[in-house]
């Protein structure tokens, strides 16, 4: 997954100013759907609990002419992952789950590999060597699989990319495999789970699991651009159910602000829990920084002082920003996949934005 390496030029100071020539946020998400790039859109960011500003243009279905709001349901894609992540980091908290011991240990039928075998912590940091879809068709299936442990036959007799530990590769299998592991240990399903633990608890009423063919009430339709030309236009549905817990979550922009909200005041996990993710886990060796669910976006010595997630799926382009510290939560959230990087840019001005904020209000 591709992120955004001019972060740390930007960021190193937690001081950053916005260009007083720039368009302001309300016009560059208009431009987004005035070219076309996308068809609905809604973004903001919040200081301590405060959403500072609140942005939305397009609309949730083109053709009915229905806007799209800050309520409006939508795919968050790769966002679900830091919340599995919290999830099974609770576990770990509650003593329930090891985060150094072999998935076998969770999943009995899981193969063994004939030298390393795959650790939860690989798991979490993307250094497991499972791989990810093997193709478009993979990628975009129909296929509804009944459970998660079904959906982990896709994979699991695959040769690994390398050996565990030793490499990182940005996989949403290996996420479907925490899913299974935290529908073991608690006996729930994963969906259960995640609505008491995750949901409930930071007060998201719009969240939840997609279900492939249901149509929800305020939920927008999926859009996608081809070749990369200003084209969005309706999008195939695919069928989420074999990486639920890695990109098969749905959402709303206030719901994320709260989400925001409850990862910044340790509702989910203890402060050192959340510490322990923001580490570099993914291999010091590796260019990319990734702790236990999130994308680390600070430069060292600091490198998890802004945390978050970007997402991408058919019907979905989104980005996360959290930055403890300030108290600072950005989101961006559109209904059209292959945005040409332009949510990703404007998710990085949602970021500074919300530092200079919270540098203010000090």
């Amino acid at each position: 997954m591709k992120q955004i390496a001019l972060l740390g030029l930007l960021l190193i100071t937690f001081c950053c100013n916005l260009n007083a020539q720039d368009k302001s946020l309300q016009e560059q998400i208009e431009n987004m759907v005035e070219e076309q790039i996308v068809v609905g859109v809604a973004a903001g960011y919040s200081v301590d609990g405060k959403i500072i500003e609140q942005l939305v243009a397009g609309h949730a279905d083109q053709s009915a002419q229905k806007e799209f709001t800050a309520d409006t349901k939508v795919r968050m894609a790769s966002i679900a992952k830091p919340m599995t992540a919290l999830a099974i980091m609770q576990l770990v908290e509650q003593g329930r789950l090891d985060l150094e011991v072999p998935i076998q240990t969770y999943i009995p039928d899981y193969p063994r590999h004939p030298k390393t075998q795959i650790t939860i912590k690989q798991l979490l940091s993307h250094t497991s060597g499972i791989a990810g879809y093997k193709n478009n068709k993979e990628a975009n299936t129909v296929i509804e699989y009944a459970t998660l442990h079904d959906a982990i036959e896709i994979f699991k007799n695959r040769d690994l990319l390398f050996e565990p530990g030793t490499q990182y590769s940005y996989t949403t299998y290996g996420y479907t495999v925490l899913g299974a592991i935290v529908e073991t240990i608690t006996k729930q399903s994963f969906e259960t789970f995640i609505q008491e633990y995750i949901f409930d608890k930071a007060g998201m009423k719009n969240s939840g699991v997609k279900k492939f063919g249901v149509m929800m009430e305020n939920e927008s339709k999926l859009y996608h651009r081809k070749g990369g030309k200003r084209n969005a236009k309706p999008a195939v549905e695919n069928n989420l159910s074999n990486r639920i817990p890695g990109g098969g979550l749905y959402t709303t922009l206030n719901d994320m602000f709260k989400f925001g909200d409850a990862v910044i005041n340790n509702v989910f996990v203890k402060k050192e829990t959340l510490d322990l993710m923001r580490e570099h886990h993914s291999l010091e060796k590796e260019r990319n920084a990734y702790g236990f669910g999130w994308f680390l976006y600070n430069p060292k010595p600091n490198e998890g002082a802004i945390i978050g997630h970007s997402g991408g799926q058919i019907g979905c382009s989104s980005f996360l920003y959290i930055v403890p510290e300030k108290k600072a939560v950005s989101v961006i959230l559109a209904n059209t996949s292959r945005t040409g990087g332009s949510v990703d840019y404007i998710a990085i001005n949602l970021l500074k934005a919300s530092i200079q904020k919270a540098n203010e209000e000090k």
